[in-house]
């Protein structure tokens, strides 16, 4: 293709809005356009990398036998019904009416009709194992949409379903497509993507992991263990930390004027903020309380606490009529009654003298042993994980947070949706039975998104030739000479001829606006002919990430190519 035809614009100026290098990238390389907050239109050149990265998906589950097949964007909502989801998944499920006045959503993910789809198919244990999968438009009503595409409204996703009779034929599937996974991001050009132990969250079931591309932009929190294989993200983490050491001390209360925050009280009482016990108030969908005392450095983990308790939790307002006194709540004599629950995170367990409130204003006290003063009480694990806490796996205090881009997930989901939908297969003893689920998807375009990320310099994108929108970029500079503008063109015929892709810019530019457009498209290689270099008998041949640069031949441009692609 010829560069002066490939609609887009190509700019030198950071777009004010990106917060994001692959944002900025894509915007001024002519990949997308903002059509409104979170949902962007597709030039030809991302399409191109698209289809790429769509095609190396489906040859790795069609090599698992997956059958690809197409479910609805928009559906009834009669489906979500059925699963239990229309009313329990938030406002992120846009929900709407058609004109006949029947409630409608948009697929923000397809369990209920994949489902739907294949319930009566297998109504025989004969039919099992399966697994469909599919490549669709999906839609979040994400509050916050940034970062260009990595959080959107509007994205592209392969989700995939597998159906099983038994336990052991679902981790077996799911092991074969963690390593379809490991496959799929290696070939993109990415195989530093890890996989992590995740929260299945609202997609249900047991087991589930992340695939992560680690990079600074990310905006998940991934835990790894530089002594061993552990890999969590930070809502799964089961955090061990280190106990504080303390003696036990009379309980003494003190006044703390104008000390409300655990930082304003450990420094007037001057004692380390480790040894301070501090209260987070939540508030349960009936306005019930939930008070959860943790150690003054540490913060809750909400998907942790929104499991323990079953239900989503939110923080509280704290009134007159509530009992509790904001800033100062704490565990000794704490005005008790039904309405509040209170729960006490691992990280005070051991820990013999902690300051705390004294649920009066004003006032805090010292020397709390919990054991001692509160009682029995059962310690559960709700905070987030810090750096150099002690890792679950090899007991070595190595753990490190680390940023990065969630590109992939896994999930077991047992039976929660052929149980919730009513799909059923008899079995050889002539039973009824649920078929067991696994869950399988790949953001489309927010890996593309990472790669970028990850895959750049100062000046563009360094895209892997696997997923390249074109593998040889050839610049005709000073295309007004004609000795030149011969080569590029014999050139250019040559490359198509030979099946490589090749987009050719002989447009009348300078140089520098001729390799800065170049470097946006980000080829994985350039052919520069030049006067130059003609006179040289030569023409220059450079991978974009600079690891190659040769004059080549003009006989041996072609075979040098070849070479150079071998190598990539």
């Amino acid at each position: 293709m010829k560069l002066d035809k490939l609609i887009g614009e190509r700019f030198k100026e950071r777009p004010a809005d990106c917060v994001v290098d692959s944002h900025a990238i894509m915007m001024r390389g002519g990949y997308i356009k903002n059509v409104g907050n979170g949902v962007y239109s597709s030039f030809a050149i991302l399409r191109r990398i698209t289809q790429k990265f769509e095609r190396i998906i489906r040859e790795e589950m069609d090599r698992i036998d997956g059958q690809e097949v197409q479910l609805p964007v928009a559906m009834p909502a009669s489906l979500w019904e059925e699963s239990g989801r229309y009313e329990s998944v938030g406002a992120e499920l846009l929900r709407f009416k058609d004109r006949n006045d029947t409630p409608m959503v948009l697929g923000m993910t397809h369990e209920e009709p994949a489902v739907h789809l294949v319930r009566e198919y297998g109504q025989s244990y004969t039919k099992y194992p399966f697994m469909i999968y599919q490549i669709q438009t999906k839609f979040r009503d994400e509050p916050r949409p940034r970062a260009g595409l990595i959080r959107t409204k509007e994205f592209s996703m392969k989700d995939a379903y597998s159906y099983h009779t038994s336990d052991e034929d679902m981790q077996a599937y799911y092991s074969r497509c963690h390593e379809a996974y490991e496959r799929i991001f290696a070939r993109a050009g990415v195989p530093e993507v890890i996989s992590v132990k995740s929260d299945s969250g609202m997609m249900g079931g047991s087991v589930a992991h992340e695939f992560m591309l680690l990079v600074d932009a990310g905006e998940d929190t991934v835990i790894i263990c530089d002594d061993c294989d552990y890999r969590s993200n930070m809502e799964a983490a089961e955090r061990i930390g280190t106990v504080p050491t303390t003696t036990k001390a009379e309980l003494v209360k003190v006044a703390t004027p104008n000390a409300k925050t655990i930082e304003d009280v450990c420094k007037f009482l001057k004692v380390p903020v480790e040894t301070s016990c501090k209260a987070v108030v939540y508030q349960k969908a009936d306005g019930a309380y939930v008070i959860v005392f943790i150690r003054g450095d540490l913060e809750i983990n909400e998907v942790k606490l929104n499991n323990f308790l079953g239900e989503e939790v939110y923080p509280a307002n704290i009134h007159a009529e509530s009992g509790l006194v904001a800033g100062y709540t704490g565990p000794y004599d704490l005005n008790m009654h039904a309405e509040i629950q209170i729960l006490y995170d691992s990280s005070l367990k051991g820990i013999e003298n902690l300051c705390c409130g004294a649920n009066e204003e004003g006032h805090h006290y010292t020397g709390l042993c919990i054991e001692r003063d509160c009682g029995n009480v059962d310690y559960h694990d709700f905070a987030k994980v810090v750096g150099g806490d002690i890792c679950p796996n090899c007991n070595k205090p190595s753990l490190r947070l680390v940023r990065g881009i969630e590109v992939g997930n896994i999930f077991q989901l047992g039976t929660k949706y052929t149980k919730s939908m009513g799909m059923q297969y008899t079995d050889a003893e002539g039973n009824l039975q649920y078929p067991i689920m696994g869950c399988y998807g790949v953001g489309v375009s927010r890996t593309i998104a990472a790669i970028c990320e990850a895959r750049h310099d100062d000046y563009g994108p360094i895209w892997p030739l696997a997923i390249a929108p074109w593998q040889v970029h050839l610049c005709c500079v000073r295309a007004d000479d004609p000795a030149v503008k011969e080569v590029a063109d014999n050139f250019y015929n040559q490359l198509q001829d030979a099946g490589i892709e090749v987009i050719y810019d002989d447009r009348a530019v300078r140089p520098g606006v001729m390799f800065s457009d170049a470097d946006l498209i980000g080829a994985p290689m350039r052919i520069i002919c030049s006067p130059r270099n003609l006179e040289e008998g030569v023409c220059e041949i450079v991978t974009r990430d600079k690891s190659i640069q040769v004059k080549a031949k003009l006989a041996d441009v072609f075979s040098t190519v070849k070479d150079i692609m071998e190598k990539l």
